[in-house]
C-alpha cells in the first residue's frame, strides 16, 4: 500500500482515487452482442457463450435432477452454514416490510402506501474466479421475502457444463426454480429482452465483471430497471492505537483478494499503526491462496496518515466506500457520523467479512463512490411503492378550492373542472 503523510485537503483528487473505471470501450463492445441478443435469441447465446466461455452447456436451463444432485454432493458442514446464512439474511430482511398506515391528510382526505412486488427479476451470480453463491442468498432472500412472482438465475457454467453445487442448493432455498446456466453480457440482455428459452424481467440485480456492468447500464437505456452501479469492491478501515494491526490487515486483504480492480484505504492518525499494519499485510499475504489478486489491489490501495479521528471521518465520507470498518474505541459514537457509506462495521471483532456471508446484511452495495447517494439492495429494491388515496365528499368540498386555485394559475382548465363537475354533482350544505 501507498503511504500518504500528509492529509492535506489539496491532495484530495489523489488520495479519494479509485482506479480507473471507465467502462465506454466495454460499453462500445457490449452493444453489438446486446444486438445481437434482442435479434437472434438463443442463437445469439448460444454463440457467444461458446466464444466467450468455451461452453453452452444442454440443457442450458438447470433440471430438477441438478437440483437434487447438488445438495446431495455438499458437505453438512457447508449445507448448515448457508443455512445459518439464510435465516439470519430471513430475518433481517423481514424486519423491513413495512406495514400499510393510512394517513388522513385533512378531514375527509384518505393517503396511504403499500409495497407491491416487481413481478419479474433477474439475479445474476458471478461465477468467474470464484463461484459467489453467497449473492444467490443476498438476492434471492429479498425476492423471496417480496414475493416476486417470476425469479430467473443466471450464472456461468463451470468447464464442465455445470453450475456450483452450492448455488443450486441455495436457489433452492430461496425458492428459485429458474437457473440458467449463462454468463457475460449474453445473461444479461437473455434476461433483459428474453428469449425462446429465458424469460425477459423488468428489473436486473447482481455484479459482475466490467462486461456485465456495461450490459446493464445498456439494458437500463432500453428501459429495463437495474439494481445499482456495481464495481470492483472496496473498503475502508480507520483506525486508532486501540486496533489490532492483524486485524486490520486481515480486513484490508478480506477486499483485495476479490480481484485487482478492488482497492482498500486505511485513515488512522498513528503512524506506528501503518507499519504495524504493513508488516502483518506482508505476513498474511505470504499464504494467501489469492495473493496475486490481493497485490495487485494493493498496488492501487493506499494508508493516509491523518491528525485526528475527526479528520479520517471526514475523509471516509469524502471517499464513500462500499464497506466501512470502525477499529475504534466507541465505535457506536463515531458510528453516528457516518454519512457515506454502503454498510458500517463496528469495532475489532465485526470483520467485513461477516457482511458478505452470514449476519444477515446485504453484501449487494453500492460502489466507486454511489454510497454518496445510493443505497444497498434490500427488500425495497424488489417492490415498488404505489400510493393510493380516497376522498369523501367533505374532503373534497375542503378541499377542492385549492385544487381549482392552484390548477388554474397552472393554466390547467381541465384539472379544475375535473374538480368542479364533482362539487356540483355532491351539493353539500
Amino acid at each position: 500500500m501507498e503511504v500518504i503523510q500528509n492529509s492535506d485537503w489539496r491532495r484530495a483528487a489523489e488520495i479519494l482515487a479509485r482506479p480507473a473505471g471507465d467502462l465506454s470501450d466495454f460499453r462500445r463492445q457490449v452493444a453489438p452482442l446486446l444486438d445481437a441478443v434482442r435479434t437472434d435469441g438463443d442463437k445469439a447465446v448460444h454463440a457467444l457463450a461458446e466464444r466467450f466461455d468455451g461452453v453452452y452447456p444442454q440443457p442450458v436451463e438447470a433440471t430438477t435432477a441438478e437440483f437434487d444432485a447438488a445438495e446431495s454432493v455438499l458437505s453438512a458442514e457447508l449445507k448448515n452454514a448457508v443455512l445459518r446464512a439464510y435465516a439470519n439474511l430471513l430475518a433481517f430482511h423481514e424486519a423491513q416490510k413495512e406495514p400499510v398506515r393510512v394517513v388522513e391528510t385533512q378531514t375527509g382526505v384518505f393517503c396511504w402506501r403499500k409495497s407491491v412486488p416487481i413481478d419479474k427479476v433477474g439475479l445474476y451470480v458471478p461465477g468467474g474466479t470464484a463461484p459467489l453463491f453467497s449473492t444467490v442468498l443476498m438476492l434471492g432472500v429479498p425476492a423471496q421475502i417480496a414475493a416476486c412472482r417470476e425469479i430467473v438465475l443466471c450464472t456461468p457454467p463451470r468447464r464442465d457444463g455445470s453450475v456450483h453445487p452450492a448455488v443450486l442448493f441455495a436457489a433452492r432455498l430461496c425458492g428459485i426454480r429458474r437457473v440458467f446456466k449463462i454468463g457475460g453480457a449474453q445473461a444479461i440482455a437473455a434476461m433483459a429482452y428474453g428469449t425462446e428459452t429465458v424469460p425477459a424481467v423488468w428489473k436486473i440485480f447482481g455484479p459482475g465483471n466490467p462486461w456485465v456492468t456495461a450490459a446493464k447500464q445498456l439494458v437500463g437505456l432500453d428501459g429495463v430497471a437495474v439494481d445499482l452501479p456495481a464495481g470492483p469492491s472496496e473498503l475502508a478501515v480507520i483506525a486508532d492505537a486501540s486496533a489490532d494491526p492483524a486485524f486490520v490487515a486481515a480486513d484490508l486483504l478480506s477486499q483485495a483478494e476479490h480481484g485487482t480492480g478492488s482497492q482498500v484505504v486505511l485513515f488512522t492518525p498513528e503512524e506506528g499503526l501503518i507499519k504495524a499494519v504493513q508488516q502483518e499485510l506482508e505476513r498474511q499475504l505470504a499464504v494467501l491462496p489469492r495473493r496475486t489478486f490481493a497485490e495487485g489491489a494493493l498496488s492501487a490501495s493506499r494508508a493516509v496518515l491523518v491528525n485526528h479521528l475527526d479528520e479520517a471521518m471526514d475523509w471516509a465520507n469524502a471517499y464513500a466506500p462500499e464497506h466501512l470498518i470502525l477499529h475504534v474505541q466507541n465505535p457506536e459514537y463515531w458510528a453516528e457520523k457516518v454519512r457515506n457509506a454502503g454498510s458500517v462495521f463496528l469495532g475489532g471483532l465485526t470483520p467485513e467479512s461477516a457482511g458478505d456471508y452470514a449476519s444477515g446484511t446485504n453484501h449487494t452495495l453500492p460502489t466507486g463512490g454511489w454510497a454518496r447517494a445510493a443505497a444497498g439492495v434490500s427488500l425495497d429494491s424488489f417492490v415498488k411503492k404505489i400510493t393510493f388515496q380516497k376522498i369523501d365528499p367533505q374532503g373534497l368540498q375542503d378541499l377542492g378550492s385549492a385544487i381549482t386555485e392552484m390548477a388554474r394559475a397552472e393554466g390547467l382548465e381541465a384539472h379544475a373542472r375535473a374538480v368542479d363537475i364533482r362539487l356540483q354533482k355532491i351539493k353539500l350544505p
